[in-house]
C-alpha cells in the first residue's frame, strides 16, 4: 500500500511551496534590513576648485600676515626681497585683492590634498598693478587623531608649501604649518572648543633678503545651527620676527593681537558652499582682510 495518498501528496506539495515562498520572503526582508542598517559608502572623493577671493589692507611697513595668507604673503614677500637698496627703507601701504585657485581632493573624512595657483593686483599708492599669477602651492590637511565622542580633541595637521613666481632671484619660498585641537561638545560635533599653532617659515633666494619666522598661537570655538550655517571664531597672538633687505630693517618685529571670524553654509555632508571670512591683525597698526570661498565642485559626496 503507498505510504501516500494523491491527496496527501498534493497536501505536501501545497505546504512545501508555502514554506519555500516564506523563506525567500524572509531572506528577502533580512536582505533589506541588512542593506538599510549598512553604512552608505561615499561614492568617491569629494573634488573641487576651492576658489577664494581675498580683499586686503595692508600698513605701511609689514607683510601680508595672518591665518594661511598664502597668496598675499608670497606676493608681499617677493615685494620685500626685490626691492632696490636704493629706495627709501621700509614698506609701503598697499591694498591687494587676491585669488586662490586650489584644486582639493577630500580623499576621505580624515585627509584632504591640494595644489594651485593664486594671482594678485596690488596697489601701493599710484593705482593698481595688473593682476598676474603671483606664486604657486601644494599642501595636505589631516587628522591625525579623532575624537569620536572621546575624551580627547581631534588633531588636525595641514601642512603648505608656497613659491612665489617668477622664479628669479629674489623667489620666496614658505612653509606654513598649523596644528589644530578641536574639541567637540555634542556627538554629532556641532559646537565645540579650538585651540592651535600656526608657524611659517620663509626662504628667500637672495643674499641680501631676509624674512623671519611667523608664529600664531590662538583659541577660539564655533557653533552650527540646524540650518547648516557655521560661525568660528578664533582669537589669538601674531608674533612676526621682521625683514630685513641689504642690512636694513624694511619691516619691524611685532607681537600684536590677531582675530579672525568665519561664517560658512555647509550641506548635510559638511561639505562647505559658500564661506565668507574676516580678519584684523594688528602690526601693529590694524590690517584688513576679507574672504569670499565659493568652492566649485567636480564632484560632491
Amino acid at each position: 500500500m503507498p505510504c501516500c495518498s494523491p491527496s496527501h501528496l498534493l497536501a505536501l506539495r501545497a505546504a512545501a511551496t508555502g514554506l519555500l515562498f516564506l523563506a525567500i520572503s524572509a531572506n528577502a526582508a533580512v536582505a533589506a534590513d541588512e542593506e538599510e542598517d549598512a553604512p552608505t559608502k561615499p561614492a568617491g572623493p569629494n573634488i573641487y576648485l576651492d576658489l577664494r577671493t581675498i580683499y586686503a589692507t595692508i600698513p605701511a611697513g609689514t607683510l601680508g600676515l595672518g591665518f594661511g595668507n598664502t597668496s598675499l604673503s608670497a606676493a608681499f614677500e617677493a615685494l620685500a626681497a626685490r626691492r632696490s637698496p636704493t629706495l627709501p627703507s621700509g614698506l609701503p601701504a598697499a591694498k591687494s585683492v587676491a585669488v586662490d585657485l586650489p584644486l582639493t581632493v577630500d580623499v576621505n573624512d580624515r585627509v584632504s590634498l591640494y595644489g594651485g595657483v593664486s594671482g594678485s593686483t596690488i596697489d601701493i599708492g599710484n593705482g593698481w598693478s595688473s593682476f598676474d599669477i603671483t606664486s604657486w602651492n601644494m599642501g595636505l590637511q589631516a587628522d591625525v587623531y579623532q575624537q569620536n565622542g572621546g575624551m580627547f580633541p581631534t588633531v588636525t595637521l595641514q601642512s603648505t608649501l608656497t613659491q612665489s613666481i617668477p622664479n628669479e632671484p629674489g623667489m620666496t619660498t614658505s612653509f606654513n604649518q598649523i596644528v589644530e585641537f578641536d574639541y567637540a561638545l555634542d556627538e554629532d560635533e556641532t559646537q565645540g572648543w579650538l585651540a592651535g599653532v600656526q608657524y611659517t617659515y620663509t626662504d628667500v633666494s637672495s643674499q641680501f633678503a631676509r624674512i623671519k619666522p611667523n608664529t600664531i598661537l590662538y583659541a577660539g570655538g564655533y557653533y552650527q545651527w540646524p540650518s547648516n550655517w557655521k560661525f568660528t571664531g578664533r582669537l589669538g597672538v601674531q608674533s612676526f620676527g621682521g625683514a630685513e633687505l641689504a642690512g636694513r630693517t624694511i619691516a619691524e618685529s611685532f607681537t600684536q593681537p590677531i582675530l579672525r571670524l568665519d561664517l560658512d553654509r555647509m550641506d548635510d555632508n559638511d561639505n562647505r558652499l559658500f564661506g565668507v571670512t574676516a580678519q584684523i591683525a594688528w602690526m601693529p597698526k590694524p590690517s584688513w582682510q576679507v574672504t569670499l570661498r565659493t568652492p566649485l565642485y567636480a564632484v560632491r559626496n
